[in-house]
């Protein structure tokens, strides 16, 4: 079983928050961002989400928000890079296999629910959506 980081970061402003929905994407390629995933945790893995990066071997952290994993994740990240760089070992490139990114229509219907929603709670419409789909898919698999 992997052991999850329990990292708690300073004190979130309305920039950061802002920098963290707009990073929720499951895969986010550009520049030198490394693709992550986030995806709920179960009450018996303690809750919250898990934010994990397949291009960094073992690199993954916790949240009890996606957005609060994301920031926790993109410390560990650095982390991992700044120990690999001083153990002298190779970086990997940022990649991936998939870019994340589709469009995907939906009934004006739909879309309302879930700006509302996503109103409700204070986060943004993508946040939302990829939470959902990951909570689906998760229920799916068991």
């Amino acid at each position: 079983m992997k052991t999850k980081a329990k990292h708690r970061p300073a004190a979130r402003t309305p920039a950061t928050r802002a920098v963290a929905r707009e990073r929720v994407a499951p895969y986010r390629v550009g520049g030198d961002d490394y693709p992550f995933i986030v995806r709920p945790l179960t009450a018996d893995d303690g809750g919250g989400y898990l934010i994990e990066f397949p291009d960094l071997p073992g690199c993954i952290s916790d949240g009890e928000t996606v957005d609060e994993a994301i920031a926790n994740g993109m410390d560990a990240k650095h982390a991992w890079l700044a120990v690999t760089r001083e153990e002298g070992r190779p970086v990997p490139e940022p990649g991936g296999q998939l870019s994340g990114k589709w469009v995907q229509r939906v009934p004006k219907s739909l879309h309302t629910r879930l700006v509302e929603r996503a109103e409700r709670e204070g986060i943004s419409l993508n946040t939302l959506v990829v939470s959902l789909i990951a909570e689906g898919l998760g229920k799916s698999s068991r």
